[in-house]
């Protein structure tokens, strides 16, 4: 039995509402970074991703 992998079933609800409340917060602040980068390489990596959420970048 690996230890290192834990079923969702025993986890509890407010372990995972933290769960997907720390990966919103990470997903937006990853979008929202590269919507501000100076980089053109950067900003063309998410471009597609911005515009499926409504974020203007140009």
């Amino acid at each position: 039995m690996n230890t290192a992998s834990v079923s969702t079933s025993s986890l509890s609800v407010s372990e995972r509402v933290k769960a997907v409340t720390a990966a919103l917060i990470v997903g937006i602040a990853l979008v929202y970074t590269t919507g501000f980068a100076a980089s053109t390489n950067v900003h063309n990596a998410a471009h597609d991703t911005r515009h499926g959420l409504a974020f203007p970048c140009h």
